[in-house]
């Protein structure tokens, strides 16, 4: 796969019209109508002169071939406009490089340093509980208290919690059963072009899906762990 920053970033674009040609043979309606023009002038020179075919026909036949070359242009215009979406698309991830952004996660990518975030809570919580689960299956709870409900910003130092660096998955539960979602905030270090669309690679999460971004910039963290 493709490694997208700054500098490289143009080479990412693929051309429009390229990736229309591959996609959609555009000579395919032109050469349909050239063929039913001329099958359509050879029946009219062969026709029979004493039982002429109507001319409605012809118009008919006509009218039902310039619907199929609008109905090729149209593919070929919803064509471009999805290569044009995706060229956008990885634009606007590899200029992220470097950047920070908030990302929904189902796990984390812990070192030494400390991961900063976010929970999105529906209800309030009379006790909120964070579970870490390392590769060997080993969890850590880690209790937060009674919360509202709203955005609630965290910070986790995994030295102070004597987390080992590793891969964790994360799930948050509270006493009312709410599961709500958690996001965190990491720096852009490079975005790799893939067939599903860009993926980040984000400090503290790994790699991310373009579409995981739920927020641009850093909020303020007020909460600690």
């Amino acid at each position: 796969m493709a490694t997208v920053s700054n500098d490289t970033q143009n080479s990412a674009v693929y051309g429009i019209d390229e990736a229309v040609k591959q996609s959609v043979n555009v000579s395919d309606a032109a050469q349909l109508e050239n063929n039913f023009l001329t099958l359509m002038v050879a029946q009219i020179q062969n026709q029979d002169p004493t039982s002429p075919v109507d001319s409605t026909e012809f118009l008919n036949q006509f009218a039902a071939m310039s619907q199929v070359k609008s109905l090729e242009n149209m593919a070929s215009l919803s064509t471009s406009n999805l290569v044009l979406m995706d060229n956008l698309q990885t634009l606007t991830a590899a200029g992220l490089v470097g950047q920070e952004v908030t990302v929904a996660v189902e796990q984390l990518d812990l070192g030494e340093d400390k991961v900063t975030g976010n929970i999105n809570l529906e209800h309030a919580a009379g006790q909120l509980t964070l579970k870490l689960t390392d590769s060997n299956g080993v969890s850590r709870e880690i209790e937060m208290g009674s919360q509202a409900p709203g955005l609630m910003p965290f910070e986790l130092d995994p030295q102070a919690l004597g987390l080992a660096p590793g891969t964790y998955a994360v799930e948050v539960s509270s006493d009312s059963g709410e599961y709500p979602k958690v996001e965190v905030v990491g720096r852009v270090s490079h975005v790799r072009v893939s067939s599903e669309g860009p993926v980040l690679d984000v400090a503290g999460v790994g790699s991310v899906p373009f579409y995981n971004i739920t927020e641009f910039g850093q909020p303020q963290t007020t909460s600690l762990l």
